[in-house]
């Protein structure tokens, strides 16, 4: 099966388990849970989630649901691949972590990472976040179809 119908069927298994379901946190749940499940060769898979951050004078990443090892709890806008994403509301496809400026190190076992963000309302309100063990492991046709998922998220936030 190549990688269009592959993601194609991921976003029909998770929008068919979301179908009805209200709750955020446990589509969430479920979405990572799918493709932790299904993707080959990654070690992390979830969601981080905008917030308040602790000094109360503006946002940050806060960990949500996730498949994998802990994880780092906050991560601020503009820091890392993930709040790369948030500040640039761009897919980041990156092949080396290690050479990201700025990377956070949650787990030193990841070196590739894909991250999208998640709009609604012309504001980012979380990220999706792909780590892999593997150098290079995403391309732009696993960004696209993530990017459908993203899609299907966004709908139905």
């Amino acid at each position: 099966m190549d990688k269009k119908e592959f993601y194609r069927e991921i976003v029909m298994q998770a929008s068919a388990l979301c179908d009805g379901e209200p709750n955020r946190i446990a589509n969430l749940a479920n979405i990572s849970a799918i493709l932790f499940d299904r993707l080959e060769d990654i070690n992390w898979a979830g969601f981080y989630l905008m917030a308040d951050n602790l000094a109360g004078d503006g946002k940050e990443l806060v960990l949500g649901p996730f498949q994998g090892k802990p994880a780092c709890v906050r991560i601020p806008v503009g820091r890392g691949v993930c709040g790369t994403a948030v500040a640039e509301n761009k897919t980041q496809l990156v092949e080396d972590v290690h050479a990201f400026e700025g990377h956070i190190a949650c787990d030193a076992a990841s070196n590739s990472e894909v991250v999208v963000p998640i709009e609604v309302n012309g504001q980012v309100v979380a990220v999706l976040d792909i780590d892999s063990p593997s150098l290079a492991r995403f391309d732009q046709e696993d960004a696209s179809g993530l990017e459908l998922l993203v899609d299907m998220i966004q709908t139905n936030w």
